[in-house]
């Protein structure tokens, strides 16, 4: 048994089956990968790192498991399953997402190869089925919802500790009263017993006010926009091999590698990150002002860079100097954990009006985004609304930074 000191939870204890696999290079390479990509270049304190992030999640998972009654392989299970949900990030994790999805054909809870080719020996050793710890993290296993579902332990973990490290007061979240409100069966699955509902919501609560201050932070974003674009820059064509190489690097290495490539582009864009000379916004609009239909599923990186080309040659500047950031409408919180109350299993939506308001907040965060550097903004955002057919964009949306 080996105790660590975590400033969320207090002291974590790891079980001696599960040793081997937090001593693993995939577990261990998570220390040097930033919860948060870039939003250290917002709040300086932001540098905690995928790999505590998965020791909480883990000891989370632990007690789920406990309070619901698991037998000590069960247990097991779940817990490695909360160690290991995040080995399939790449660098600054979910900057280099897009890398992964678009090119790579993976999303960062796809881990089944690394498990089934790499991990296989250790989790075996520990009594743990590898298949499992996949099903569970990927939402296919019978327990998936503890690690990957509506009111995960995924979830408690990342807004308690990006709230403490960011200093934002709004990651209020009780797992304890969320884990011991939680229940199971064979007929509903996992469901939340009445006198957890206020926990929900303030789960929920967290989640909608985080997402702008912090999760979706303009200056983040611009930096995100930047290294994958560097990233594009240096290897025109990702793929093949590139998977195995993005999980092998961690942030510094990523680094080391773009400011080393060929591409000049690679290395300025990277090397304007570090200094921190961001690109500023030349347009930042919200689904009023958009063919809403049209970005509802966001655009893909390559979509990006020729809707940029389109921009750059309409204001008449390079095209490097224009980014393009279009994300995914926020999806609906649809809570599909049911409550137990005196009569029956309820759906959350129904026992919680919150809910409809914080859907509503959350449709009115979604920013569409042009970046440009310093001095031509008001030409790319000219040449963006007339490109991207924005409706009546006001003096707001052209921010001079």
């Amino acid at each position: 048994m080996k105790t660590i000191k975590d400033p969320v939870h207090g002291h974590v204890r790891v079980s001696d089956e599960l040793l081997p696999l937090l001593d693993a290079p995939h577990v261990q390479r998570l220390r040097y990968i930033r919860q948060l990509g870039f939003s250290h270049l917002v709040y300086p304190g932001a540098n905690h790192s995928r790999f505590e992030h998965s020791v909480g999640t883990m000891h989370l998972a632990g007690a789920m498991g406990r309070e619901l009654e698991f037998d000590a392989d069960e247990c097991l299970l779940t817990e490695a399953a909360g160690l290991l949900h995040d080995i399939g990030h790449g660098p600054f994790s979910h900057a280099t997402e897009p890398l992964l999805t678009e090119f790579c054909g993976r999303g960062h809870d796809d881990i089944a190869p690394l498990l089934i080719e790499d991990l296989a020996p250790v989790l075996s050793g520990a009594g743990v089925d590898p298949e499992e710890v996949a099903a569970m993290v990927n939402g296919t296993h019978r327990y998936a919802g503890i690690i990957h579902g509506d009111l995960d332990v995924d979830r408690m973990d990342y807004l308690m500790r990006d709230a403490h490290y960011t200093g934002v007061p709004y990651g209020t979240v009780d797992p304890d009263r969320l884990i011991h409100s939680s229940a199971i069966s064979d007929e509903s699955g996992l469901y939340l017993r009445e006198n957890g509902i206020n926990s929900a919501e303030s789960l929920l609560l967290a989640r909608t006010l985080m997402r702008p201050s912090v999760y979706f932070h303009h200056v983040s974003r611009i930096a995100e926009s930047m290294i994958l674009i560097a990233s594009l820059s240096h290897a025109s064509a990702p793929g093949g091999d590139a998977y195995d190489e993005l999980m092998r690097m961690n942030d510094f290495s990523f680094i080391a590698a773009l400011l080393s490539s060929p591409s000049e582009a690679a290395v300025s864009l990277t090397q304007r990150v570090l200094d921190r000379r961001l690109y500023k916004r030349a347009l930042y609009v919200g689904q009023d002002q958009v063919n809403a239909e049209e970005y509802r599923q966001g655009i893909t990186v390559i979509r990006s860079r020729v809707i940029a080309e389109e921009i750059a040659a309409e204001a008449g500047v390079d095209e490097m100097s224009v980014l393009v950031d279009i994300p995914a409408f926020p999806s609906e919180m649809r809570m599909g954990v049911l409550v137990r109350n005196h009569y029956d299993l309820t759906s959350l939506e129904e026992l919680s009006p919150l809910l409809t308001a914080l859907n509503k907040a959350r449709r009115s965060q979604w920013r569409l985004g042009i970046y440009t550097i310093p001095g031509q903004q008001n030409a790319v955002a000219d040449a963006a609304g007339r490109v991207l057919s924005i409706k009546k964009p006001t003096k707001q949306d052209r921010l001079i930074l």
